[in-house]
């Protein structure tokens, strides 16, 4: 005797639940719009200015000065890969001691963590108007708000990586007698040492990203050259700037990624 096999129904408390979801989501994005003043429908409405701006004002792109440009670029890579090796170098030593495996302080690891968690949290950009207050505009604020988030996400997720170290190397570490010295070189770096490059090729990636946005703001590099040409109504220069950026970036994250994988293979 054939039974007829039937599509289990939805109970009806996750029907529920799905439709309050929807109705909260769509109540607050009512409110969203009219606190704001956005209306949804501007965009549609004005798409004919949107595609005059797109067609005759940024394209085609130009490339106006190779000379000036090539600086731009060479400054924004040598801030980021500077930024990411000193960072790599300050918050390696950071992390043992904020790591809950080799910090010889508890009182030390808990101010690290604070430290390294303000720094991660204030975007590179807060930390480039800072600096301009105190050094003003230049390649120097670049590096050093680069170098300060940098800092502060490296920390975090080297004394994550040392925190994954397996007990039981550890504990066969001090059955004989070894000193947290020894332990830390024997053990816990040549066991971390694929996960530290593997975070230094991220924050490298991450850095040619945001170094152009610090540099628009001010940090120097090829962001000030495009910003240069944006506040000059130079429109056609501005996205040939734009698209180059986009294929330096595409390039970098190209080559982590290889390198990622030989580091981890």
């Amino acid at each position: 005797m054939n039974r007829k096999t039937s599509i289990p129904l939805i109970p009806r408390r996750e029907k529920i639940m799905t439709l309050l979801v929807a109705l909260g989501v769509g109540i607050l994005f009512v409110i969203s719009t009219v606190s704001t003043g956005y209306n949804p429908f501007d965009f549609l409405l004005n798409m004919e200015n949107f595609w005059d701006f797109i067609f005759q004002d940024l394209l085609p792109p130009k490339i106006a000065d190779w000379q000036t440009i090539g600086e731009g670029v060479l400054q924004t890579i040598c801030m980021a890969v500077g930024a990411s090796l000193v960072a790599s170098v300050c918050s390696l030593a950071l992390a043992f001691l904020g790591s809950n495996t080799t910090s010889p302080w508890p009182p030390l690891k808990k101010i690290i963590r604070l430290v390294a968690s303000v720094q991660r949290n204030i975007p590179s950009m807060i930390w480039t108007f800072l600096l301009i207050m105190s050094f003003g505009i230049g390649n120097l604020v670049g590096v050093l708000a680069l170098l300060i988030t940098t800092c502060g996400f490296l920390i975090r997720s080297f004394i994550e990586t040392i925190d994954e170290v397996e007990g039981e190397s550890l504990e066969a570490m001090e059955a004989v007698g070894a000193g947290r010295l020894t332990t830390i070189t024997q053990v816990i770096v040549p066991a971390c040492l694929p996960g530290f490059l593997s975070w230094l090729l991220y924050s490298l990636e991450v850095n040619i990203r945001s170094s152009t946005l610090v540099g628009a703001v001010g940090g120097g590099g090829i962001g000030l050259v495009m910003m240069g040409y944006i506040k000059q109504f130079r429109y056609h220069s501005a996205i040939g700037v734009i698209l180059l950026i986009a294929a330096i970036v595409i390039l970098v994250d190209m080559l982590t990624n290889f390198l990622r994988k030989k580091v981890l293979a």
